[in-house]
């Protein structure tokens, strides 16, 4: 394409990737791209982070080409949670991966929480076929991106909403049509797919609540030394987007030296196969999926 410059770059916003990303294309790049990652046809060091020195938060940076280029800078601080900045922002940059170009600015917060909840769309490759019950520990932004994304690949009879924040939950729940409940062991009990999507830095789910079978996506990312999840919790089969990027800077897995069955690209491609029993999905979100959601929304938005 004819080089036009920085002066020309266009920039999209928060409300333009809401309208460019809609759920089924999004996990189908997903796929595609980790399909990608596994084969070893993606370039991505792991996210490189930097403490912001004073301040409850850090700066990150995450490069990735494959069949997208792009890199986000995305800052993570705890300390805006129940003020009116998210707790993540960032922007992407988008390349053409033909000759280096800067192709577009995009807003970064959006296309974060889609892609993470639109990973866990996993789900359908590794949960139970059958699953009428989906818990959700967690009350922000990603516990109702899960539900809209897992409503895509799977039917449910019931969703049950959990969380330290009662009224948030309360709300939240209200709002999507599930049930808040207060007790979270009572929210996993007999639950087909549970998602942690939390800020903890220890366990909010035990193993030991888990029914056999049970599909667990943990997303919730409080740096390298974070856990949502128990020793007994991964104990069971566990999955992850990058071997690399989950040994370097996945809280559960480090801190229970717990051992990595497959990466989700190896199960999509047929490499491995799905395991049987509980599985837990460990995702701490590679760039490698930010480009492929800034790509697949930039030729939405400029088709």
């Amino acid at each position: 394409m004819p080089y036009a410059g920085l002066d020309s770059l266009p920039f999209f916003s928060e409300a333009d990737i809401a309208r460019a990303l809609t759920w089924g294309p999004l996990i189908d790049a997903l796929e595609a791209a980790m399909i990608d990652l596994s084969a070893g046809n993606v370039a991505q060091p792991v996210r490189q982070i930097t403490p912001v020195p004073g301040e409850d938060g850090f700066i990150a940076s995450m490069p990735a080409v494959g069949q997208a280029m792009a890199v986000k800078i995305v800052t993570l601080y705890h300390s805006n949670a129940g003020t009116n900045l998210p707790t993540h922002q960032g922007v992407i940059l988008l390349f053409d991966k033909s000759n280096g170009a800067p192709l577009a600015v995009m807003d970064g917060r959006l296309i974060t929480e889609m892609r993470t909840a639109a990973g866990s769309a996993a789900a359908r490759a590794l949960a139970a076929k059958q699953c009428d019950v989906l818990t959700i520990i967690g009350t922000g932004v990603q516990a109702r991106a899960h539900a809209a994304a897992l409503a895509h690949v799977r039917s449910f009879q019931a969703v049950r909403i959990t969380g330290r924040n009662a009224e948030a939950g309360a709300a939240l729940a209200a709002d999507i049509g599930a049930t808040f409940v207060a007790d979270a062991e009572s929210a996993v009990q007999g639950a087909d797919i549970v998602i942690t999507a939390t800020s903890a830095a220890d366990p909010v789910l035990h193993g030991a609540w888990l029914k056999p079978g049970v599909f667990v996506s943990s997303v919730g990312w409080n740096g390298p030394e974070g856990r949502e999840l128990d020793a007994a919790a991964m104990s069971n089969t566990v999955i992850v987007e990058s071997r690399a990027a989950a040994l370097d800077q996945a809280g559960d897995i480090r801190a229970n030296n717990a051992k990595i069955f497959a990466e989700i690209g190896e199960i999509y491609a047929g490499t491995k196969s799905p395991p049987k029993g509980t599985t837990i999905y460990d995702s701490i979100g590679v760039a490698i999926m930010d480009a492929a959601a800034a790509q697949l929304a930039y030729e939405r938005m400029v088709r």
